[in-house]
């Protein structure tokens, strides 16, 4: 039996929230716990919803008031950074995918996008922690081919060295430090100094940045759409 994904949804407009939810109504497996029409009215919501409510992917529009989707997904990755997010915006570009892979978010879909391609990034984000397109891929590789983007995207001052790329790769596969303990032959504690180092060397906050990170400069492959 497959799990029951839980969704947040977050945008000021009312119509986009009811047929966002009632679209998401018709899957089986996904469920929307939680409705917001603006982020700080969430923040709020989120410290009081019971354990078994809480969402495991928030939809956020960008364009909001008073708090807008950057503002929003900043304090969302400060206090809750299990909550995996997937950013919904008219606003299509380059730049802006590159600002919200670094923020840490999971996937970003123009609000224009199929039925389809909703429904797997939002089972590809619950299951990977990352979903790309095609075109995710060809504008995040044309952002990247300019070193001063690939700067201000991954602020790295060393390589990633060998033992660094076998720890990355086994994250990728969402192992525990535990697993990835027994796989390498070294200690969960060797293994979370890796993890930190590689946080610090790539300038990323979580795993998502990791994941972007290796797939950008082809240390893993995931599956995609």
């Amino acid at each position: 039996m497959n799990p029951q994904i839980k969704i947040a949804l977050i945008d000021d407009e009312q119509l986009i929230l009811e047929g966002v939810k009632m679209l998401l109504s018709t899957e089986k497996n996904i469920s929307v716990s939680l409705t917001c029409n603006n982020g700080p009215l969430f923040i709020e919501s989120l410290e009081t919803l019971p354990k078994e409510e809480f969402p495991d992917i928030a939809l956020v529009d960008v364009q909001m008031q008073p708090m807008n989707g950057f503002e929003l997904v900043e304090i969302l990755k400060e206090k809750h950074p299990d909550l995996k997010i997937i950013i919904l915006s008219s606003h299509y570009k380059s730049s802006i995918l590159g600002y919200m892979v670094k923020l840490g978010v999971s996937a970003f879909l123009p609000k224009n996008s199929d039925r389809k391609t909703f429904i797997d990034a939002i089972t590809m984000v619950y299951k990977n922690g990352v979903f790309f397109t095609s075109e995710d891929h060809q504008m995040l590789f044309s952002y990247m081919n300019s070193s001063s983007k690939k700067k201000s995207l991954f602020e790295m001052d060393d390589e990633l060295s060998e033992r660094e790329k076998d720890v990355v790769k086994l994250i990728c596969q969402e192992h525990t430090n535990n697993e990835i303990a027994e796989k390498l032959f070294i200690s969960p504690r060797t293994v979370e100094s890796h993890r930190q180092r590689v946080l610090e060397k790539i300038g990323a906050k979580n795993t998502v940045g990791i994941v972007i990170y290796a797939i950008i400069n082809n240390i893993y492959s995931l599956e995609r759409i």
